[in-house]
Order: C-alpha cells, then sequence, then structure tokens
C-alpha cells in the first residue's frame, strides 16, 4: 500500500473541501463517503455560483440541517447556521416549529428569535420558548456560580470586622495573622486577633442593567438577562434590569424568569439613551452605592448633548458608571466612537467585555474598585 498517495490524496480532499468545485473543475478529485455528504453540505451553503441555495422547500433545509449536525462539530454547526440565516433566507423559516426543531441551539439564535419576535405565530411560539429556555439553562450552569461567587466574595469583603460571631468569620485570614501563635504543644493556634466579614446589610448595592434593544445587541440582552437574573437573587443586591429603545422599559419583575424576560424584549427601532438615562435617575436613591452598567452601541437618536449632561450628573452623584459596548464573545460590533470618546472625557469607562469576563467586572465594582485599572489588568482596551 502505497501511504504517502494515500497521505497527499486525503490532503486534496481537504483542499477541495476548502475551496469548493470551482477548484477542481474537471472533477479530478472523486469524493465519496462522507467526504462526499459534507462537500454537498458547503455547497448547498458557500457555493456563489448556486441559484437559490436550497430554495424553500423546509423538507430539503431540515435535511440539510441534519446533514450538517452529522458531519460537523456543534461549533461548527452554529458558525454554519448563521451564515445559512444570511445566505438562505434560513431566519424566515424558522418561524416554522418543524424548523426550529431541527436547529442547534445557542445565543446567536436566541438573538435571531428575539428578532423575529413580533411575526412568530403562536405555533412558532412555545417551541421557541423551549428553544431559549434550553440555552438559557446552559448559561445558567455555565455562568451563575462564578458570577455568585464573584459579587458575594466582593460584598463580604468590602466590610471588615474586628469582633465577628461565629457565622462572620473569615478562618482564612483569621488564621493567616495568627500562625506565629501556633502552639506545638496542642496542635493548634492560639488567635489573638479575630478578622471576619461584614454583615451583609451593611454592604447592599443597587446594580442597573440598562440594555439597549438596537439589532446589534441581541447576543447582549440574552447575557444581560441571565446575569441580571443571577444577581436579582443575591440578598445584598437590589438589581433593576430596563432595556430601551425610542421607549424605555422596565423588566425588574421578570428577572425572576429570564425566558419571559427576553420575550418582553423587541429588538430593532430606534434608540434614545438620555430617555433611558433620565428614567434611570428617578430610580437611584443612594448613588455612592449604586452601578449602572449601560449596554450600547452609544448610537445615540435622542438628544445628544442633554444625554451627555445626564452621564455627567449621574456620574458627579456619585454613581459608579461603566458603559460595555457590548457583553458578547465577539467583541464590540459597530458602535458611535465619538460619543465613546466623549465619555471616556466623563471618566466613564467604555469597552466591550466577554460573558467570562463580567463577574469579576462586577467583583471589582462593587469593591470600588478602580475599573480602569481593571481594565489593564486583564488586557481589556478602552474605546
Amino acid at each position: 500500500m502505497d501511504y504517502k498517495k494515500l497521505e497527499q490524496e486525503e490532503r486534496l480532499k481537504k483542499w477541495r473541501l476548502v475551496l469548493g468545485k470551482g477548484a477542481d473543475p474537471e472533477g479530478d478529485m472523486q469524493m465519496e463517503g462522507e467526504a462526499k455528504g459534507m462537500d454537498e453540505t458547503l455547497e448547498s451553503l458557500y457555493d456563489n455560483n448556486r441559484q437559490g441555495g436550497l430554495g424553500n422547500s423546509s423538507p430539503n433545509v431540515n435535511r440539510w440541517l441534519g446533514d450538517i449536525r452529522k458531519y460537523f462539530p456543534s461549533s461548527m454547526v452554529q458558525i454554519m447556521q448563521k451564515d445559512a440565516m444570511d445566505r438562505l433566507g434560513l431566519k424566515e423559516m424558522l418561524l416554522e416549529p418543524e424548523m426550529l426543531e431541527s436547529v442547534e441551539p445557542n445565543v446567536d439564535l436566541v438573538g435571531t428569535l428575539l428578532s423575529l419576535n413580533k411575526a412568530m405565530p403562536n405555533k412558532t411560539r412555545e417551541t421557541a420558548r423551549k428553544v431559549i429556555q434550553k440555552v438559557v439553562d446552559e448559561l445558567n450552569k455555565k455562568l451563575s456560580n462564578k458570577m455568585r461567587e464573584a459579587i458575594e466574595g466582593a460584598l463580604n469583603r468590602s466590610v471588615r470586622n474586628r469582633r465577628p460571631k461565629l457565622n462572620e468569620m473569615d478562618w482564612n485570614r483569621t488564621i493567616r495573622a495568627n500562625m506565629k501563635h501556633y502552639q506545638e504543644k496542642y496542635k493548634t493556634i492560639i488567635p489573638e486577633q479575630l478578622w471576619g466579614y461584614g454583615r451583609k446589610g451593611q454592604s447592599l448595592k443597587h446594580v442597573v442593567l440598562l440594555v439597549d434593544q438596537s439589532g446589534s445587541m441581541a447576543t447582549s440582552i440574552v447575557y444581560a438577562s441571565v446575569f441580571g437574573a443571577v444577581m436579582a437573587s443575591l440578598r445584598s443586591v437590589k438589581t433593576h434590569m430596563i432595556v430601551f429603545d425610542t421607549e424605555v422599559v422596565d423588566l425588574t419583575e421578570e428577572l425572576t424568569d429570564p425566558v419571559e424576560l427576553l420575550f418582553g424584549t423587541q429588538l430593532g427601532g430606534g434608540t434614545d439613551i438620555n430617555k433611558a438615562l433620565s428614567y434611570t435617575e428617578q430610580i437611584i436613591t443612594k448613588p455612592e452605592d449604586t452601578i449602572l452598567v449601560l449596554i450600547s452601541d452609544l448610537y445615540e437618536g435622542g438628544n445628544e448633548t442633554e444625554m451627555l449632561k445626564r452621564a455627567s450628573s449621574l456620574k458627579s452623584k456619585g454613581v459608579n458608571f461603566i458603559t460595555l459596548l457590548a457583553l458578547s464573545d465577539e467583541g464590540a460590533p459597530d458602535y458611535d466612537t465619538s460619543v465613546a470618546q466623549k465619555y471616556y472625557q466623563l471618566d466613564i469607562p467604555t469597552f466591550s467585555c466577554t460573558p467570562d469576563k463580567f463577574p469579576d467586572l462586577m467583583a471589582a465594582a462593587m469593591k470600588k474598585e478602580d475599573i480602569s485599572s481593571w481594565m489593564s489588568k486583564n488586557n481589556i482596551v478602552r474605546r
């Protein structure tokens, strides 16, 4: 057996899959078995000369969705689904429940479903709810413990107690501080100084998540709703979840059910950050204990001058004001660089944040750390 020839053929097959039929117009490379199946699914999506793609036939699309899950890993499936929505009109087909059941659930898909919310018929809504619930549950499993631990740790340590009760003891710090008092004879430490955490009521924080509903913020809304629900479950944090376009909607009451909250959003439309900040001013009673996280691409459709005045006013009152251009793994979408620069001049940190870093960001904010230093430590570039 000529192993060198086999190796060369495998290499050529891979290049044929990458480059498509255009790279092999004479059909010299014969694709068989699984390689043929992969080639056909890729051709259906990426062959620019093909007229009509998969067409409007639901059975064809269903078969294609099944094929990509058969031949490719989950991460690739999600990318191909996203491309199919742009190239093949798959977005409109998602309004059919049978189609929706064939799709691999992920955060981008949830964003697409939210954008179709108004057009979604009742027969599809329940299937969409199940898909969104699955994604929210997976995100909860992945992110909630880290979020809870980061925030509770930050709040507990924000007030030190030198005369703690038993349930307030910081055992690690007490042991470290008293190691020099270790008694060999008794195999124990005699603590001369006790260290404890402050009472939770002393460190109550108010967090306001103010989220832009423009189309580019879909993924950010999904993550914000999950993090908001986690914070709302903590007694030591008062959490508000507010979404806005040209109108402002307070969804705080829905934080117990992130799926219901997401169905309460409506992506698209204009943007009035000034109006959203105006509403936020009214619900803040203790500015020095408030963290305001504005999640927006900063394209202001309202009064920009008034918006900047309100932002400056909130900052001057002591509100810990942070602006995220995106809360997603993809980085910042297109955003208004001019407004971002003006926010920076107001000493309002403005940057994109990945979901895995968000718990640490909130912990730093609750401990009143300098957010610019936190950004530098985490290799995050200001915008």
